[in-house]
């Protein structure tokens, strides 16, 4: 009998990013199904969030993060465009975030398909390997969402048809996320139990053998 967890994810975190493929070639070897919950970002919940953050934070997590990716053999750069929008004189977010909801948008209508974690997978790619500047423009996105069986213009199609349904599935996923015990990302949740952070992963797997899942 196949396993289901929920996996809580963002296209702004690269921890999200730095997790996927592990989660990709779990389900793709063992009987388990990822069901991707697709949140906003912090910094779109909580606007002000990263002005009152401690000085230290940004720049450990620049390190950590290319560090990590280095470790996990994975390519990495900051994206170009930032999936968010930051006013650089304040440090806060807008509310106007046309990449963000967009992405936060198709990747719901892509896990009501059943390709949640193709879709996740193949456009934090994109977003997030380093190969490709401006990677909202031309085909790009288009292309990953091929990579993933799916249809961009048909997501679109559906989103633009009824936009406050994929915000209200964002917005469920992310109380859903409180009550499993955190607000962060990535945070993979088996049976009621929260593992936050993509070097929780090894922790997940072993909960998984303990179940004689794996």
């Amino acid at each position: 009998m196949s396993q289901t967890f929920d996996l809580f994810w963002s296209f702004r975190s690269p921890y999200s990013y730095l997790l996927t493929p592990r989660i990709v070639d779990l389900c793709r070897d063992h009987d388990v199904i990822c069901n991707v919950r697709i949140v906003y970002p912090i910094a779109v919940r909580h606007a002000d969030f990263f002005a009152q953050a401690d000085p230290l934070w940004a720049p450990y997590l620049v390190k950590d993060t290319y560090r990590t990716a280095e470790f996990l053999g994975l390519p990495y750069r900051w994206p170009r465009p930032d999936p968010v929008v930051m006013d650089p004189a304040t440090r806060t977010y807008p509310a106007a975030q046309p990449h963000i909801h967009r992405l936060s948008h198709l990747g719901v209508a892509a896990a009501e398909q059943g390709r949640g974690l193709a879709f996740i997978d193949q456009v934090s790619a994109l977003i997030w390997n380093g190969h490709t500047d401006n990677w909202h423009e031309g085909n790009h996105l288009a292309n990953a969402a091929a990579r993933a069986d799916l249809d961009l213009a048909d997501l679109d199609a559906k989103i633009a048809a009824d936009p406050a349904h994929y915000i209200s599935q964002v917005e469920t996923n992310q109380a859903d996320q409180r009550k499993r015990g955190h607000y962060g990302v990535p945070l993979m949740v088996l049976n009621g139990e929260p593992f936050f952070g993509q070097d929780r992963f090894d922790q997940l797997k072993w909960r998984l053998e303990q179940k004689a899942v794996l």
